[in-house]
């Protein structure tokens, strides 16, 4: 199983997402800045980084793209309850594997997280 990074600055979102996904077999770390994603992947291995966008400092967008450049590879996913167009997300050009919706549906997380590659729906959705 991927370990996942989850960086949101919501610690009841962080906290209910973590414990959905250590349930399911993964192993999970969290963030609540950008910041501190940072600090988190140069100290530890992880395989997936799920983003929020609305971060405090550090914009959701900026992380991605200093994650992409820094550690090209962890795989990312751009997370938000604002509903993002592929065109929006082209024009951003942050990198990012795809989008993810919040609320999160678990089910459906957990495959694309397991995913070796982004599904089709992830990638047309970024």
């Amino acid at each position: 199983m991927p370990r996942v990074l989850i960086v949101d600055d919501e610690e009841n979102q962080r906290k209910t997402l973590s414990i959905g996904l250590r349930l399911e077999g993964f192993e999970v770390v969290g963030a609540g800045s950008g910041e501190e994603a940072l600090r988190l992947l140069a100290e530890k291995s992880v395989d997936v980084a799920m983003v929020d966008l609305m971060l405090p400092g550090m914009s959701g967008l900026d992380l991605v793209r200093q994650i992409r450049r820094m550690f090209p590879n962890v795989r990312v996913y751009l997370a938000s309850a604002y509903h993002l167009s592929s065109r929006q997300m082209e024009r951003a050009d942050c990198g990012a594997a795809g989008f993810i919706p919040k609320p999160y549906p678990l089910a459906e997380l957990s495959r694309l997280l397991q995913a070796k590659t982004p599904t089709a729906a992830a990638q047309a959705a970024c």
